[in-house]
């Protein structure tokens, strides 16, 4: 167990020219920290503060609201429910109560772990590096005392846009992270693997005759819309996307079965294969997808 930073049962959240506070969605069962609402000065529930769905597991249930609370972006690390770390370090194949804490907080946060049936696996490790990465820690396997201590208090993501649309995927090309906002709430925040920057020549059988295709393997920076989708697995000539969702021109976030900790698609953003499955469930078509950003080797 962590020692030295107990909290209160009841979080009394207050930041100046800021409200913030933390909301478990609903949808797909994620959380995470409630964007900065105009909302009168005193306590008020969730609802009254714009914060759709049940409070957190251990939060307050009612937020006490300063009179300077105004519209704006979530300061540094508050508003996330109270956690108190086992401190037991794991590794990847790990089993028991640990695994599982770790799992329930990476969801309440909005990352993917899969299941939180106490098995240190594959979704769990991705969710892991996704969390680490917004964090600033090197993404590795083992959890110890520093992501502990970074799961006690989290930093929300880096807003990419400020001035964004209150629904809208950012893409980090810089730390491979993928965020979705909805109501401007990161409520998923998955790792990525986008385009590896390496020209490529491909050959494959299209359209009936064998062809040749090449380019620089990017993910260009911009800002897009998410347009049409296939549901399961879509053969294209680079190769098999799963649920792949397009937003600019034949580059899509999709599900694959190798995210590694690098760039290593032809310019698509690589999702682990659990969060491609509910993606397509939380974002529809139209919605602004911003990249930015560029990886450093």
């Amino acid at each position: 167990m962590m020692r030295g930073r107990r909290r209160p049962a009841v979080a009394v959240l207050a930041a100046v020219g800021a409200v913030v506070g933390a909301a478990a969605f609903a949808t797909a069962g994620v959380a995470g920290p409630a964007r900065a609402t105009a909302v009168p000065a005193g306590a008020v529930t969730y609802a009254t503060a714009g914060l759709t769905g049940a409070a957190p597991a251990g939060a307050a249930r009612t937020l006490t609201v300063p009179a300077a609370g105004t519209r704006g972006a979530l300061p540094g690390r508050a508003g996330y429910p109270p956690f108190e770390a086992p401190g037991k370090t794991l590794k990847l194949g790990a089993k028991g109560g640990a695994v599982k804490a770790l799992q329930v907080r990476l969801k309440e946060l909005g990352y993917m772990p899969g299941s939180a049936d106490g098995r240190y696996g594959g979704a769990t490790l991705t969710a892991l590096w996704a969390f680490q990465k917004v964090q600033g820690i090197t993404p590795t396997s083992t959890v110890a005392a520093r992501t502990w201590r970074a799961l006690e208090n989290p930093r929300a993501p880096r807003v990419l846009v400020p001035r964004g649309k209150a629904t809208r995927v950012e893409v980090d090309l810089t730390k491979q992270v993928m965020v979705l906002y909805r109501s401007g709430v990161p409520v998923l925040i998955s790792h990525i693997s986008s385009g590896s920057g390496v020209p490529y020549t491909e050959y494959a059988v299209w359209n009936g005759k064998r062809q040749v295709f090449s380019g620089s393997a990017r993910t260009p920076t911009g800002d897009y819309k998410t347009t049409w989708r296939a549901r399961g697995w879509h053969r294209s000539y680079l190769g098999q996307l799963y649920n792949p969702i397009f937003f600019n021109g034949g580059i899509a976030l999709h599900g694959a079965l190798s995210v590694p900790l690098y760039p290593a698609s032809h310019g698509c953003v690589r999702l682990p294969m659990n969060v491609a499955e509910i993606l397509p469930g939380m974002l529809g078509k139209g919605v602004p997808v911003h990249v930015r950003g560029a990886f450093r080797r």
